[in-house]
């Protein structure tokens, strides 16, 4: 694909809902701009940006493709085709760090869905600017009017449509363009294609007539010299308005929306030319701000400055292997430039560059400031690296990823999968930073976290397919720890004889409760040299050791004071093994007679929910046993709770939470304090510990 100026590349990010028809949209564009000889079908996996088999089993993307068109033969728009179920709502994340403005693909018989509205607020943080395509419209039950109410409603008046449709669900024929006052028209029997100029029906003239004054009244406010011509009688000429009109949505103030329907080809033209007429360049939108040492500077898309890219997206092709999604922020990248990865300071070679369509690859010769390209077999480049020239020590941000709350334990099935578990885990974080892997030495369990349910049952889908590891998961388990209510004493005595030198060693100690949050606490009260200095060690060793162990209910016993009172030592016999193992003996006899109580972890959790789902909320926390801190009123009529919770009630609550507010609610957590667990969720434990054993 040959190189393109920034202000003639658009960076599309296709968002919304699952379901919204965003993927067949992507499919009526390619098609429409002649890169598909037929239109894809999401049904039948055939469709360009769908192509993971996970994907076309499902019938849903799963994460984001790019899929660059020519339009007119003097635009390159870069679509990145986005999933729309929020387990996968860190590829939207990707996307929009690299886009110049986002697409809502709204569904015209669902209306605005949950998704919509937080990747809408996702790039509102951002300033990304937005516009809408209300798909659908040949569907039953769709309803054009009562999606745009829906789309004021939720996020303002600057949505401002642009076009009205032409006839109702499988009569729709066409659409109305505000800006011209005219109308397109589509025969729906040869597919995706070129609308064909005429006049609005009469039917509708009055009504377009309205809404088209609406719009120019809206449009003029936004110029001082159009308003003042306006309001003297002059009507303002098409360039004027749409000019204005893309002053607004560059400056993310003015949301315009078209429709049409994506499966039938209705106003998939009239969209490619929007895309291209008013959205902005990355030459229209601010500068990128970048860090250098200390300070903060901003990169302008110049072609002819030093080269700068930023990766966005990592892929394990199992053809090519490695390959690097990156949008180049300054300067022009060429096959075989050496850049440096600021991240590691290593030199990477930039061996082959090109374009990717899907899974398609199309060689570049040179790739400019604003545009976005893919190079293979960077193997230590990973998503967020920046690459600059070298003496160039320049970094953009990395990528936000949203927290998953979701864990599943993995162990390999085999010994084969056990050798190659930990490389093929890297090479999946790579793929997705959305997922974190741990490994809690305390429970000797490798903890996988994803955003939901789907999200870990993909990523081990990869990891079987893609890289041969075969795993079995498991329940997290909870890190528990045990403490003492009560101070006492006990003894401990090692003596063992085999023939010639024994074993010799007995202490005696006082154990006492402390503080939540005290830890360990060794004290040596010994006094007449019952015992030789060189043994108090060892006898700290061995109570240390035990408390590790586990106490009565099997778990690691912190918040303790332990006194070494008196011992007894024989001349030969003795050892600082001995005395390690009376510490041991010691400590667990003054274990069982301390009145040990199960100590569970407390998290503390930040929920933000829509305010009428409140009530759910708190009765979903109080049965969790959960003690609610406070509340606060936020923005958009939603409350956040601030609420210490167990952690052991916090295994599904990212699911939970979801069905509890319709996907509208979403939480932080922290681990906060250990406290004392109920007992007869201690009886629980053991059962289940036993169970185990």
């Amino acid at each position: 694909m040959r190189s393109f100026p920034p202000d003639s590349i658009r960076n599309v990010a296709l968002v919304g809902h699952g379901g919204s028809g965003k993927t067949t949209l992507a499919e009526a564009l390619l098609n429409l701009a002649g890169v598909t000889g037929r239109l894809g079908r999401v049904e039948d996996g055939t469709t360009v940006c769908d192509f993971e088999p996970e994907e076309r089993s499902r019938g849903f993307s799963l994460s984001l493709a790019v899929a660059p068109f020519v339009w007119k033969d003097r635009y390159k728009v870069n679509l990145i085709d986005t999933p729309g179920y929020a387990d996968f709502v860190g590829e939207v994340h990707a996307a929009l760090r690299v886009a110049d403005l986002a697409v809502f693909v709204v569904s015209a018989v669902d209306g605005v869905e949950v998704q919509t509205e937080a990747i809408w607020r996702l790039a509102e943080e951002v300033g990304l600017p937005r516009m809408v395509f209300v798909n659908k419209l040949d569907r039953e039950r769709s309803d054009f009017e009562r999606t745009l109410d829906q789309l004021r409603s939720r996020f303002g008046a600057g949505v401002a449509p642009l076009e009205l449709p032409i006839g109702q669900e499988s009569d729709l024929r066409g659409v109305a363009d505000l800006l011209s006052d005219s109308a397109w028209y589509y025969e729906r029997a040869t597919g995706v294609g070129a609308g064909t100029h005429g006049a609005v029906p009469d039917d509708m003239e009055a009504l377009e007539h309205q809404v088209h004054d609406n719009l120019v009244e809206g449009i003029v406010v936004a110029d001082d010299d159009l308003l003042e011509g306006y309001l003297e009688g002059k009507v303002p000429s098409f360039e004027e308005l749409e000019h204005t009109l893309a002053v607004g949505v560059h400056a993310a103030s003015v949301f315009p929306v078209v429709c049409g329907s994506a499966l039938a080809g209705v106003g998939i033209d009239r969209l490619a030319d929007f895309l291209c007429e008013i959205g902005p360049s990355p030459a229209d939108r601010p500068p990128t701000e970048v860090t250098a040492g200390d300070s903060t500077v901003t990169v302008a898309p110049d072609p002819a400055g030093q080269a700068l890219a930023f990766v966005f997206k990592t892929m394990a092709d199992q053809f090519v292997g490695h390959v690097s999604l990156f949008k180049v922020l300054s300067g022009t990248v060429r096959p075989d430039d050496h850049l440096v990865n600021v991240r590691t300071g290593a030199d990477v070679r930039l061996h082959s560059i090109f374009s990717m369509r899907g899974r398609e690859q199309d060689p570049s010769a040179a790739v400019a400031a604003g545009d976005i390209a893919a190079v293979a077999k960077l193997g230590t480049t990973v998503t967020g690296d920046t690459l600059a020239p070298r003496g160039t020590p320049v970094k953009v941000a990395p990528i936000e990823f949203p927290e998953p709350l979701l864990a599943r334990a993995i162990r390999a099935r085999t010994q084969a999968d056990e050798d190659k578990l930990g490389g093929a885990l890297h090479k999946l974080l790579d793929e997705d930073p959305g997922l974190v892997v741990t490994r809690d030495d305390e429970t000797h369990q490798t903890v996988l976290r994803g955003l939901g349910e789907t999200h870990v049952a993909i990523a081990l889908e990869r990891l079987d397919r893609k890289f041969g590891v075969r795993v079995d998961t498991e329940d997290v388990r909870v890190a528990y720890r045990e403490t003492v209510t009560a101070a006492t004493g006990a003894e401990g005595r090692h003596k063992k004889q085999s023939g010639g030198h024994g074993q010799f060693g007995m202490c005696s100690i006082n154990v006492a409760p402390l503080e939540r949050g005290g830890g360990f606490e060794f004290v040596d009260r010994i006094v007449g040299g019952a015992i030789s200095r060189n043994y108090i060690p060892a006898v700290q060793r061995g109570v240390e050791e035990t408390m590790a162990r586990g106490g009565v209910y099997g778990y690691p016993v912190v918040d303790i004071r332990v006194e070494l009172v008196d011992g007894k030592e024989h001349p030969v016999d003795s050892s600082e093994m001995a005395f390690r193992a009376a510490g041991r003996l010691a400590l667990r006899s003054a274990l069982a007679q301390a009145y040990p109580v199960l100590l569970e972890p407390v998290s503390q959790v930040v929920i933000v929910a829509p305010v009428e789902n409140q009530g759910d909320v708190m009765g979903d926390l109080n049965a969790r046993r959960g003690r609610v801190q406070g509340t606060e009123p936020l923005a958009g009529g939603e409350q956040a709770t601030t609420a210490l919770v167990p952690t052991s009630e916090l295994g599904r609550y990212a699911v939970d939470l979801r069905s509890i507010t319709g996907g509208r609610g979403r939480f932080t957590s922290r681990h906060d304090h250990y406290d004392v667990m109920p007992q007869h969720l201690v009886d629980a434990v053991r059962r289940d510990v036993a169970a185990e054993a």
